[in-house]
């Protein structure tokens, strides 16, 4: 974030005294007050020293420049009620009593904010080096969402007709905004302060980038937004031959799945000749990992065939039974990028010509993984709830849930009681790692179980109603 007038005010040792403009206005440059004619920014400060008295003269006198002044902040060691009186008059916002003066203060001041735009420029800097990583992890979508997080925003990317190639944070929610700045509609715009980059030049048009931040700041999201435009130009422009690679596959895998002889005369084309397969799920939390071309590295590494494709933001695919460990233990060494990483589910050994029902236990396997944040997880290794509740009707499985019922909330949603006991139940019955868990207090946990008792009739010192609690918690989860 950009210095503020409280930080400079404390930087310099002096008291802020807000008018026209409060102390948490970030601030964009020093100058003398008798060389400043035009405030820069509205939403930022601009900084003056000098004589109090020649610059309160200056506002007197009125005019264009006492106008720029007036919206101006005045630095100074002085501070007395007559100069108070007079800022006032004037709406002047103002850093007094600072403890330094003259030519000391102003080249303090011009020090302080050429740190900060120091410290800015290395920040927009490394940002492009992280934004670089995730465009070569995963191309635009990955690029995207990296800078979503980078400028605590949201971010739109458009194609030159305005159409939606990829979103990250809340962008979704904002595709027509976007869409009416990127192409000008005389249009309502609902969401202020976008910021709108072109992608390529005026005579090459790829696109558009809009974004927007939570903070309202502009500075450092622009300059790193203006560079990643840059970036996804080129993006948008390398022909990935991948794509139709990919699209084939999707099609073969189809036939595969559908079991029976034609199934088994695509996979001896394809080079595999086994009769057993093994099916696995692999996905992630984020899009911000290419689990596709991870996938296709260590396959040419362990000499399979490329059986699987990317579907719905996870890949389904197929292994030999004998490489199926080897597949686990790379995705478990797996280094996690910005604290995530992939999840694999892994089905039961299948004949070659009926590999569907091992496709869905890998897919059932995969969800697990993902609900309970673990690496690896064997569907045949699934605890027995799962098993249950894998083989029930919806409708069975929506009687078990409604023993939770009773702690809705008055819109009908499951709220904080519900989170608690699944807390609770999840760290075993243990207090102090549930409250840790949920972040409240030991006794507001013990105080919350008591009112879930009250409204379930479930004892959590009995095992048979924790069963009960868990296995509801879990059918409400699918």
């Amino acid at each position: 974030m950009p210095l503020t007038l409280s930080a400079i005010a404390r930087a310099a040792g002096g008291t802020c005294v807000p008018q026209r403009l409060s102390e948490r206005t970030p601030v964009d440059g020093v100058a003398r007050f008798d060389e400043v004619v035009v405030v820069g920014h509205p939403a930022y400060a601009t900084l003056v020293t000098g004589d109090p008295g020649a610059l309160l003269d200056r506002l007197d006198a009125g005019g264009p420049e006492a106008d720029a002044l007036s919206r101006a902040v005045l630095v100074t060691d002085a501070d007395d009620p007559a100069l108070r009186e007079r800022l006032a008059a004037h709406e002047a916002t103002a850093i007094l009593r600072c403890a330094l003066g003259g030519v000391a203060l102003h080249a303090t001041l011009t020090a302080l904010l050429a740190d900060d735009l120091a410290a800015s420029d290395r920040l927009v800097a490394a940002g492009m080096k992280v934004l670089t990583q995730a465009a070569r992890r995963g191309g635009a979508t990955a690029a995207i969402a990296e800078l979503a997080h980078r400028i605590d925003g949201w971010a739109v990317l458009l194609d030159a007709q305005g159409q939606l190639i990829t979103s990250a944070g809340a962008g979704r929610l904002h595709v027509s905004d976007a869409t009416a700045v990127a192409l000008g509609r005389p249009v309502r715009v609902r969401h202020e302060g976008l910021q709108l980059h072109q992608v390529g030049s005026d005579r090459d048009l790829a696109g558009y980038l809009v974004i927007s931040t939570r903070s309202g700041t502009v500075s450092r999201s622009r300059d790193l937004a203006s560079l990643a435009a840059a970036l996804f130009d080129l993006l948008l422009r390398s022909h990935d031959p991948t794509v139709t690679e990919h699209l084939g596959r999707e099609s073969l895998l189809r036939t595969i799945l559908a079991g029976g002889a034609p199934a088994l005369e695509l996979l001896r084309r394809w080079g595999v000749h086994d009769r057993s397969l093994t099916a696995f799920a692999l996905g992630a939390r984020t899009r911000t990992i290419d689990a596709e071309r991870l996938l296709r590295r260590w396959f040419d590494e362990l000499g399979a065939e490329h059986v699987f494709a990317a579907s719905q933001g996870r890949v389904l695919g197929f292994v030999r039974d004998d490489l199926v460990d080897e597949l686990a233990k790379r995705v478990d060494e797996l280094t996690p990028v910005s604290g995530q990483r992939l999840h694999l589910g892994i089905g039961t050994p299948s004949p070659a010509d009926a590999l569907a029902r091992g496709a869905a236990q890998a897919g059932q396997a995969l969800d697990t993984a993902l609900d309970e944040s673990r690496t690896v997880v064997h569907y045949a290794r699934l605890a027995s709830v799962e098993l249950v509740l894998g083989s029930l009707a919806a409708e069975p499985r929506a009687e078990l849930a409604r023993a939770l019922d009773p702690l809705r909330d008055a819109a009908g949603a499951h709220g904080e009681l519900t989170a608690t006991l699944r807390a609770f139940l999840a760290e075993n019955g243990r207090h102090r790692a549930s409250a840790q868990l949920l972040g409240i207090h030991r006794q507001t946990l013990v105080s919350r179980l008591r009112r879930v008792e009250e409204l379930t009739g479930l004892s959590m010192d009995h095992a048979d109603d924790r069963a009960t609690a868990w296995i509801a918690l879990r059918a409400l989860d699918r």
